[in-house]
């Protein structure tokens, strides 16, 4: 029996944490897999106590991590070290960027414990300043491989001192096709919340934070253009909220705003909408490196609209539709023709859903990394 390491600070949310209880179930019988997640973390939106799952199927070891508010410089307490240099694991996975302290420190613990495997989703070659740089470095040099999220993360790390002479995968996150699915009564709850009758205008939703990133202010202009009847669903958190809902209220009873919600609210929440718009925008620092609201989108059944920023038109393949992202015109014209056209949205609804259980379910996600560590350590580990 083999025995896996998995730790990362993402796992102190529950559906999060479907990776590591995937791979424990992909892995029956050949794999052991303990997932060492945060007791608590700041949270993009809200603070995070490690949540339960039901049934979980993998080994839970409960962690402390510091500085949780700032991402870049979050580091791991002496359990997790503890944890780490057991002696225990033949590999350690961790679910943290290679050039931060808490994705460097696993590094560190695990190079002469086990091989050690990270996940990069960084997707625009950077040159990270010090001590970033030096903690990039010598966590490639500790490493025995790495795994990237996408296809844009993959061709930038190529192009990048150390990371084309480790084996590496692409593998990209997952979604829960149970948890995420269509479920007409959980939508209409939601409408009812919101003082919405179901046999109202289409609803353009959108999931995430509200900042210029993600295409908040892009959105809005388009919206304003639409010449057809349409209602409009936020749902989220972040710096634009205060302007998004002054914006909002020039349409009264077409635009609803809603903050705070746990994530196992959202499949809800997307169940109320009949569009998901994703107009995510390049910067010269960031662009789109997956977009999760697209696969939980697609899991929901909804038609799918991203921009062409980044990871999203690999992600959506031909099963949703991409616009270019700084074009509001563009945006103005898809988003009217879905909302004259319910055939075709249904179509792209079942498309998208497919894709959803063939590409990106948990257990395909999960099958794929245990996949990979069996192909490491059935193969000679190079030495680095």
């Amino acid at each position: 029996m083999r025995r896996l390491l998995t730790i990362g600070h993402s796992y102190t949310v529950g559906v999060n944490r479907r990776l590591a209880h995937e791979m424990a179930l992909a892995g029956k019988n050949r794999w052991e897999v303990t997932c060492a997640a945060p007791r608590f973390v700041i949270g993009d939106l809200r603070p995070i106590e490690l949540e339960a799952i039901d049934e979980e199927a993998c080994h839970l070891e409960p962690v402390s991590l510091r500085m949780t508010s700032r991402p870049h410089f979050m580091t791991y307490a002496r359990d997790a070290k503890r944890l780490v240099t057991s002696g225990a694991w033949d590999l350690i996975h961790a679910w943290e960027e290679p050039y931060i302290p808490a994705g460097w420190q696993i590094s560190r613990w695990a190079k002469k414990i086990a091989p050690f495997v990270f996940y990069t989703y960084q997707n625009i070659s950077k040159r990270y300043p010090p001590p970033f740089n030096w903690l990039e470095n010598e966590t490639l040099r500790n490493s025995t491989a790495w795994i990237a999220g996408g296809h844009t993360v993959e061709d930038a790390m190529m192009s990048r001192s150390g990371y084309a002479d480790h084996p590496h995968a692409r593998i990209s996150l997952g979604v829960d096709t149970n948890l995420f699915q269509p479920y007409t009564e959980r939508g209409n709850r939601i409408l009812s919340s919101l003082n919405w009758s179901a046999s109202g205008p289409p609803i353009i939703g959108f999931l995430g934070r509200f900042v210029l990133d993600k295409g908040v202010n892009l959105l809005m202009k388009a919206l304003d253009g639409l010449q057809t009847g349409w209602r409009a669903l936020f749902v989220g958190g972040g710096v634009l909220e205060r302007k998004l809902r002054h914006w909002g209220s020039q349409y009264g009873d077409r635009v609803r705003i809603v903050t705070g919600i746990t994530h196992t609210q959202v499949p809800d929440y997307l169940n109320a909408m009949d569009i998901l718009a994703a107009p995510s925008q390049t910067t010269p620092r960031w662009k789109e490196q997956l977009g999760r609201m697209l696969i939980e989108g697609f899991a929901s059944g909804l038609p799918v609209v991203g921009s062409n920023s980044g990871e999203i038109p690999s992600v959506l393949g031909d099963c949703g539709l991409v616009v270019e992202e700084s074009s509001d015109s563009a945006w103005k014209k898809t988003l009217g023709e879905l909302i004259e056209n319910a055939s075709y949205r249904n179509e792209l609804g079942e498309k998208g859903r497919d894709r959803a259980i063939t590409h990106f379910s948990w257990p395909v996600i999960a099958k794929r990394n245990i996949d990979f560590f069996d192909q490491l350590l059935d193969s000679p580990i190079p030495k680095h």
